[in-house]
């Protein structure tokens, strides 16, 4: 954190760094002799102000390095010589070798900024935030890519209102790229169409795992172990304050109640949606209470497979005890700007998060 605080520092004064380089250009020609020559500085403060300045500011940086240095030599009584004209030609051919590449940097500024645009976009549509509140449900999520530039990667949630209550998911999809967004795209949008149709969490959980093998084998994965994505499927029924899970193969969802906090472990394990080759038995529907003030909190293993400095894995209850009785998104915030803490800003995989909080319905 030190180290990322440092870096902010530095990035916030780099613009004065082209009028620095100039100003100690001018002392040492005004304290050197008069065969000691800046020359370098006068090239490295107008070849800086090319990614740090606009092009006015690039423009007028080579100008004062020009006029400076003709100053100068004036002072020194080489108004006119061959040792004056070299050295003015080399500022004034490094200032338009500065205005280019200024130019360029600018052009492919705005292209990595349209391509933010495009993925904040698919973002929105791929993975739309889920809404405030549902009935008595109040809900949360963030998204951490792993890639600082990408908006969406291998992780997903999914809240549904269904006529068999509210339904959510949250999944990780084995490995990276184009292909794992790809499924995730998948896996949204076989959610969407099962949750609102099958009555059973059972049902839905085939529909699922007929749409990730099907998928991995239009992706051209070589075998059906290689293609699968762990998830842990949630139903808060219309009536009564329970909750169903079903957990295949995903890290353990924390439930927050009153004063406890505590993982919720499924009572048989299960393999990853897409393994089910693997296992034939039923699956297994786990039902708990969920009363009014409880949270759960599901995430993906990029919250607590985060290491710090020491190879210590992330462990989130510590900051979901200290903001139990916070809302959904001030437990979220806290969580993530602890995860940055413990992890000293590095992420190397994506992080999906979301809460859900039951208030009275008088709230």
């Amino acid at each position: 954190m030190a180290r990322l605080g440092a870096w902010k520092w530095v990035g916030k004064w780099s613009r004065l760094l082209p009028a620095l380089l100039l100003l100690v250009a001018v002392l040492i020609d005004i304290s050197t002799p008069r065969t000691v020559s800046a020359s370098a500085l006068y090239a490295a403060a107008i070849l800086s102000a090319a990614p740090l300045l606009s092009l006015r500011g690039t423009v007028l940086t080579g100008v004062i390095a020009l006029l400076v240095d003709w100053l100068l030599f004036r002072r020194f009584g080489y108004r006119w010589s061959a040792i004056a004209f070299s050295e003015l030609i080399m500022v004034a051919t490094v200032t338009v070798i500065a205005v280019f590449l200024n130019r360029v940097l600018y052009h492919r500024k705005m292209q990595l900024e349209s391509v933010r645009d495009i993925a904040a976009a698919v973002q929105r549509a791929v993975l739309p935030r889920p809404p405030d509140r549902i009935g008595p449900l109040c809900f949360a999520a963030r998204y951490e890519a792993a890639q600082a530039d990408a908006r969406i990667g291998g992780d997903l949630y999914v809240v549904v209102d269904t006529p068999f209550g509210v339904r959510c998911v949250i999944g990780d999809v084995r490995g990276k790229g184009m292909g794992a967004v790809r499924a995730v795209a998948v896996g949204i949008g076989t959610f969407h169409e099962a949750a609102r149709h099958e009555p059973t969490l059972t049902g839905l959980l085939e529909r699922l795992e007929q749409a990730v093998v099907l998928e991995a084998q239009q992706s051209g994965i070589l075998t059906e172990f290689e293609g699968f994505v762990t998830g842990v499927l949630v139903e808060f029924p219309p009536r009564g304050n329970e909750v169903r899970l079903v957990n295949r193969g995903h890290p353990a969802p924390l439930l927050i109640l009153g004063d406890t906090v505590r993982y919720v472990e499924p009572s048989r394990r299960s393999p990853p949606l897409g393994l089910g080759a693997l296992d034939h038995s039923p699956a297994c529907v786990d039902t708990m209470a969920f009363p009014d003030g409880a949270t759960l909190l599901l995430y993906t293993d990029g919250l607590t497979e985060a290491r710090n400095e020491t190879g210590i894995f992330y462990d989130p209850t510590g900051v979901c005890t200290e903001h139990r009785h916070a809302g959904p998104d001030a437990l979220l915030d806290a969580l993530v700007a602890d995860h940055c803490r413990h992890a000293g800003g590095r992420r190397a995989d994506d992080m999906a998060l979301l809460t859900i909080t039951r208030v009275p319905n008088n709230s």
